[in-house]
């Protein structure tokens, strides 16, 4: 039988022990160092492995800290990094987005669409339209 801890004894809430959680959340920094050194690089094979490993480690380091949540909580020196590491998630998804959108405009650039032959209403010749989005 386990004894209850004085924290636990005094009604207080306890907290999960940070060992538990340091694990994951380390190997959530390390996938997101080296995510960040390929987009450097800009090696396309590692940005693919390293942001795959990312989303199975991140998946596992939400589940152990939602599990420390429900018993009881996390510490407040974990729940920071781990915000920050979901500030770098968000920053360097946001180069990515940016690097992609560069990319398409040097394409659009370099390999102008071809000519329809194609006459509008006004008699000029019609454009193509490219699709795309822009998200704020």
């Amino acid at each position: 039988m386990q004894q209850a801890t004085p924290i636990a004894a005094a009604g207080l809430v306890p907290v999960m022990p940070e060992i538990e959680l340091e694990g994951p959340l380390v190997e959530v920094e390390a996938c997101l160092s080296a995510l960040g050194e390929a987009l450097l690089r800009r090696d396309s094979a590692a940005v693919e492995q390293h942001a795959s490993r990312l989303q199975q480690v991140l998946q596992q380091a939400i589940a152990s800290f939602g599990e420390a949540a429900r018993a009881g909580g996390v510490p407040p020196q974990l729940r920071h990094r781990l915000v920050a590491a979901g500030g770098r998630v968000a920053a360097q998804r946001e180069t990515l987005a940016r690097a992609t959108a560069a990319l398409d405009r040097a394409m659009d650039v370099l390999m102008p669409a071809e000519p329809t032959g194609l006459y509008g209403a006004s008699g000029k010749a019609e454009r193509k339209s490219y699709g795309g989005f822009f998200q704020a």
